[in-house]
């Protein structure tokens, strides 16, 4: 639950989101968030903090994230909803903690290949695992770690990894501890320089 001396900041928050925005894009959203929105002070209070505050930014964040949200049908992913060979793969998983005691979100990058035919199904595979997360631990911050061993230049997508990154500075608020690189090939430093650029300074860790 959200500090008291959070309220109004929180209900201007609701406020403005159903005059600036439901009115218009009511059929851009899932009614499951919009409820959401309306009874859980803390899931607002963490866009609020994820956006300093800042009650504009932060009503554009939740617009970005409640579309998002219905357009990838996150409420209603399952483990039918993939293939098998998404799971044997390997590539993308939860499991173990970091020293903090924080979940950790693993990418084995070497299993990964750019390819356009299971990209999107790759993108929801991501958003699986985080709505799991979050509604299984109430929303509790995780760990994202790239595993780089053995990765080559034909194992990076940018748009994949940009579409991660986004995950965690739009759609799930205050729901990253930090990312790790591990084991960053020195032929990649050049293209992860790339990818330091769209992290917060507080989120990398390389």
């Amino acid at each position: 639950m959200a500090d008291g001396n959070r309220g109004p900041l929180i209900s201007e928050i609701r406020q403005r989101f159903e005059t600036e925005y439901l009115s218009a894009k009511r059929d851009k959203y899932d009614s499951r968030d919009i409820e959401r929105l309306h009874q859980d002070d803390t899931w607002v209070d963490n866009f609020l903090i994820w956006r300093d505050d800042i009650v504009d930014d932060t009503l554009k964040m939740i617009d970005e994230s409640f579309q998002w949200r219905k357009e990838y049908a996150v409420h209603d992913l399952t483990e039918s909803s993939f293939s098998k060979l998404m799971f044997d793969i390997g590539a993308i998983y939860l499991h173990g903690y970091d020293k903090e005691g924080y979940k950790i979100f693993w990418f084995r990058v070497k299993l990964h290949t750019k390819d356009s035919k299971t990209q999107f199904e790759k993108k929801k595979l991501v958003a699986f695992w985080l709505e799991r997360y979050a509604k299984r631990e109430n929303g509790k911050p995780l760990t994202v770690v790239f595993d780089m061993a053995d990765t080559g230049l034909s194992n990076i997508d940018f748009d994949f990894v940009r579409y991660i990154i986004s995950c965690f500075k739009v759609y799930y608020p205050n729901f990253l501890t930090k990312i790790v690189i591990f084991e960053l090939p020195w032929v990649m430093n050049a293209a992860f320089k790339i990818v330091k650029n769209w992290l917060g300074p507080e989120a990398a860790a390389l």
